[in-house]
């Protein structure tokens, strides 16, 4: 593993660009050309979405992404996203595929929007600049999830790993009752945070009150595309790209928890907080969503400038997607996780009992 990870940091930008770029923009090809040629066309975009991702996680090159695409890249996937979902809402209203082709064009759309489109909207609200920020709102609200934006940025990072977090699955809770608690409390919890924001600064609109807006408009125009089989289809897209967010939650925060200190507060966030993935192209598919760890102890850094150290982060056995897939049969993911949730908490412990001893053993030997 360590030599392959050589090989990623040596390849040429020229190799690398397009192999880290064709991940997330492939898909949306497909799905652009499958609304409107039909054909086979929508089933290769399901293809690309699940199948490919597998092998090329399995038998495909590793690879790093390149600086260059950290300014383009996040706006291209924008842009992509902003196509394929009115164009797939109007197909799946229209009477140009049949049955088959609109069911495999509406969930490689779901899957594109929770894995893809989710994925570039969370790198964009993360930026300092206000374009790329309202952009990321705009592609969150167009999945009626513009509530994500507050709860993500004022309630899980900072409390990511406790209890205080509904985002944050302690160890042997399944995902469904996880689900279920967490997508009532990210609304209520962010709302509340935005709340006492308002009150400090004197807003004068409510970010929740953009939120719902926006998501009003998107259904006004998924009707004016597709009539009431448009708003269905774009209701049960945003459903299923949502319960990709909770899943991708839920794997990459299950069972790591902060202590909490001595004055009441939540140790930092570490290395140790995150479940990560190595796979390079469901991590190009997802702009390198799957290094966790790097992201919550450096919020602002670029995705393209995300680390993975293996012996310092948990590692997940296989990757983000086949690991969310595991994790909608609760029993069999408590099989695969437990253990090593508990590997790892043991080893924070000895660590800090090591810490400990080191800290006293001058004073005890004077």
């Amino acid at each position: 593993m360590q030599q392959r990870g050589k090989q990623k940091v040596n390849m040429s930008p020229f190799r690398t660009i397009p192999l880290f770029s064709t991940a997330s923009l492939l898909p949306a090809a497909c799905l652009f050309a499958g609304a409107f040629l039909g054909g086979g066309w929508p089933f290769a975009a399901l293809i690309s979405m699940t199948i490919l991702v597998i092998a090329m996680d399995r038998f495909g090159p590793g690879f790093e992404a390149h600086a260059s695409l950290a300014k383009g890249l996040p706006w291209a996937v924008g842009a992509a996203h902003f196509a394929v979902l009115p164009a797939t809402v109007w197909a799946l209203g229209a009477d140009t595929l049949d049955i088959g082709q609109k069911l495999a064009l509406g969930v490689a759309l779901g899957l594109y929007a929770g894995q893809v489109s989710n994925a570039c909207a969370h790198e964009l609200i993360h930026r300092s600049d206000h374009a790329s920020r309202w952009l990321g709102i705009a592609m969150y609200c167009s999945l009626l999830n513009g509530q994500h934006v507050s709860a993500h940025l004022l309630v899980h990072h900072v409390h990511a790993g406790t209890a205080k977090d509904p985002s944050s699955a302690p160890v042997g809770r399944g995902f469904y009752r996880f689900a279920a608690k967490a997508a009532r409390r990210e609304f209520i919890d962010g709302w509340r945070a935005e709340t006492r924001r308002q009150s400090s600064h004197r807003r004068r609109l409510h970010p929740y009150a953009m939120y719902l807006s926006g998501a009003a408009f998107t259904l006004g125009i998924a009707a004016l595309l597709g009539g009431w089989i448009g708003c269905i289809s774009l209701i049960a897209i945003s459903l299923h790209a949502q319960m990709q967010l909770l899943l991708s939650d839920y794997v990459q925060h299950y069972g790591l928890r902060r202590r909490i200190e001595a004055n009441g507060k939540p140790e930092p966030m570490s290395p140790a907080h995150s479940w990560n993935a190595p796979q390079a192209y469901s991590a190009a598919l997802m702009m390198n969503a799957p290094r966790h760890s790097d992201h919550h102890m450096r919020p602002a850094r670029r995705f393209v400038d995300l680390q993975l150290e293996a012996a310092q982060m948990p590692v997940l056995p296989r990757s983000m997607p086949v690991m969310a897939a595991i994790a909608l049969f609760p029993p069999l993911w408590r099989h695969v996780m437990d253990p090593r949730v508990a590997v790892w908490t043991d080893a924070r412990n000895v660590q800090k009992a090591q810490d400990a001893s080191s800290f006293t053993q001058p004073i005890m030997s004077r």
